[in-house]
């Protein structure tokens, strides 16, 4: 069974994600929009999502990451951040997979860490994604895995 969290809806470029860094406006927008472009340009499989009210970034309909905004801080999020490295520690977070990184507009960024972390998400989940289309073929075939 597949861990990952895929969305059949996402798109090359979704119109309802341009509407929502309009309704963004302003400096934490400005700071989301920079990120989101960020996840944007990982990849020409980069597809993305409006999920629970938020850009969502997927390598081809599996996701990898996101932005939200707050009143007083944006959220640069890793749907299996638990996963990737991260040495400089800037993710928070305490659930099973995922992981944030918090932005704010007076407190500055590692802006090439985080640049760091975004590539390594799109690059784990760009592996993942392989590995679970080399294991579906492997099934077909009938060299899958024996129970």
């Amino acid at each position: 069974m597949s861990q990952l969290f895929r969305f059949a809806s996402s798109v090359k470029r979704d119109p309802s994600i341009d509407a929502w860094m309009k309704q963004h406006a302003g400096e934490l927008g400005e700071i989301a929009k920079h990120w989101f472009e960020a996840m944007r340009a990982c990849g020409s499989d980069v597809r993305e999502v409006l999920h629970d009210g938020h850009p969502t970034a997927c390598v081809a309909d599996a996701a990898f990451a996101y932005v939200n905004a707050f009143k007083a801080h944006v959220n640069v999020g890793f749907f299996r951040g638990t996963e990737i490295a991260d040495p400089e520690g800037l993710l928070e977070g305490t659930g099973k997979y995922m992981r944030h990184v918090k932005l704010t507009a007076s407190h500055g960024i590692d802006a090439p860490a985080l640049s760091r972390l975004i590539g390594a998400a799109y690059i784990d989940m760009k592996a993942r994604v392989q590995a679970e289309l080399l294991q579906a073929e492997c099934d077909r075939r009938g060299h899958g895995r024996q129970a």
